[in-house]
């Protein structure tokens, strides 16, 4: 049984410019997405991270510090192939908690899971848990702050900052109401470094500990960091952008990948272990049109031109340097696409 998860969705204006050209003045955001889909949908569960809440239907829409984007976007995530997404990031209420609500009611509305961010305390102690493949598997999502806004007075259940304890807490009532894996979601790490911080470093280690925790999949740095195996427990810690378009689009925050973890049920009929990981790199391609490409799959183009070529292999590059910094394929982590170490 296979979870795949992908980096961050992070709606600047260029993509909804690039979905209403896609649409042909309505907005449409499969297009840019469409690259991501076989290998969502050929795992059994695919979780997204929706990284910026929802404007109004209709706008107005807002890019960066404060975001408030198109709801069409939940569209483009659904027609791509996603169960759920992780909502807890730093820009989770920069609209409040109308922006949570409208972002909740979308996404509900599309039939797509969510956790990170509630609309009530009693949503807040109820696990998101999706049936697969004949397993129970939780998904728990958090962020290391809120970019300096707080959140409103007497709600702190609106959307779950890092906490340990509270993680803890979190996977025992996950395991307690049926679920048999349980996959945390973490916003974390300094924007722009490969490299994990100390606060990644400390709470990776921590996590790792949570007996009811079995994998850990990190956002938020907007480039490619490494995967760990700590304990027996892997730690994803940035899988960089699934798709973004930042004021300054160099490679580094082009590039992502996609992680697809196997399951396999124990002696014990409420215990599953990883029986292997995969790493998808992917690439934000911009010209002509801001489209998402798998690389693997793009690189096995025979039709590919030469210069395409040459820049996707540089990026498979690039994100196989940066995944494996903490030896994760000794461990056992496999990168699409490239070469078969000896």
């Amino acid at each position: 049984m296979s979870v795949l998860a992908a980096g961050d969705i992070l709606v600047h204006p260029e993509l909804w410019q690039q979905a209403r050209r896609d649409g042909r003045g309505e907005m449409n955001f499969a297009p840019m997405l469409a690259g991501a889909r076989p290998a969502v949908t050929a795992s059994d569960l695919a979780l997204c991270h929706l990284e910026t809440p929802l404007a109004p239907s209709g706008g107005p829409y807002i890019g960066f510090p404060k975001f408030s984007v198109p709801q069409e976007v939940v569209r483009g995530i659904k027609e791509t192939g996603f169960d759920g997404c992780s909502t807890a990031s730093n820009h989770s209420i920069d609209q409040g908690y109308a922006g949570v609500k409208r972002t909740l009611d979308a996404l509900d509305r599309a039939k797509l899971g969510h956790t990170g961010t509630y609309r009530t305390a009693s949503d807040a102690r109820r696990p998101q848990i999706y049936q697969v493949e004949g397993a129970r598997v939780a998904h728990l999502s958090y962020t290391k702050s809120f970019n300096g806004l707080r959140r409103p007075s007497g709600q702190n259940w609106v959307a779950n900052l890092i906490d340990v304890a509270k993680i803890e807490r979190d996977a025992d009532n996950a395991r307690e109401a049926g679920a048999e894996i349980v996959a945390v979601s973490l916003h974390w790490g300094t924007e722009y470094e490969h490299e994990p911080d100390v606060d990644q470093q400390t709470w990776a280690r921590k996590v790792a500990e949570v007996r009811n925790v079995d994998v850990v999949f990190g956002h938020h740095a907007h480039v490619v960091q490494p995967v760990e195996k700590i304990g027996g427990k892997w730690i994803v810690y940035g899988m960089g952008n699934q798709i973004a378009r930042h004021a300054e689009p160099v490679n580094v925050n082009r590039d992502g990948a996609m992680i697809r973890v196997t399951f396999g049920p124990t002696d014990s009929t409420k215990r599953w272990k990883v029986i292997a990981i995969e790493a998808i790199p992917t690439f934000v391609d911009l010209n002509p049109d801001i489209r998402l490409v798998d690389l693997e799959q793009s690189l096995a183009d025979p039709a590919l031109s030469p210069g395409r070529r040459r820049i996707y292999e540089a990026a498979v590059e690039r994100i196989q340097g940066s995944l494996l910094t903490r030896a994760a394929d000794e461990a056992g982590l496999v990168v699409r696409g490239t070469p078969l170490r000896d």
